[in-house]
């Protein structure tokens, strides 16, 4: 005998509140990721036309907090950044961590580090020339 029921294909009520609660917490998690990324990539801006202004670490520190203030950096200050004189001429270097609240104790550590240095290797010290 043969019925006239299909099998049905889908997804269920259960399952669709699955997957729309996971694609909830992905959304949240990008929106709260998003912005310490584009901080990250003003901070490498920053660094950068610092370096290009040249002179003394006080003229690129200047530099560097000119542009902080511009590019809504709040992160790092012109005094965490690492200025040391690498094959004659300066590399600037910073690195810090951003901690992101989830939900309750669980949270998300984003560590973030950058340099001028055309090796990547961050400068090893800080100078005052």
């Amino acid at each position: 005998m043969q019925s006239g029921l299909k099998r049905q294909n889908g997804i269920s009520l259960v399952g669709l509140i699955f997957v729309l609660a996971a694609l909830g917490f992905i959304g949240v998690l990008a929106l709260k990721i998003v912005p310490t990324y584009t901080e990250y990539r003003a901070i490498q801006n920053a660094i950068v036309t610092a370096k290009a202004t040249g002179g003394s670490v006080l003229e690129m520190q200047k530099s560097f907090d000119a542009n902080a203030t511009t590019g809504y950096i709040s992160s790092i200050t012109s005094r965490d950044l690492l200025i040391a004189k690498e094959n004659g001429e300066f590399e600037i270097s910073f690195a810090y961590e951003k901690k992101i609240p989830l939900v309750g104790p669980a949270s998300l550590l984003l560590e973030y580090q950058g340099t001028t240095s055309k090796n990547g290797v961050p400068a090893p010290a800080k100078t005052d020339q």
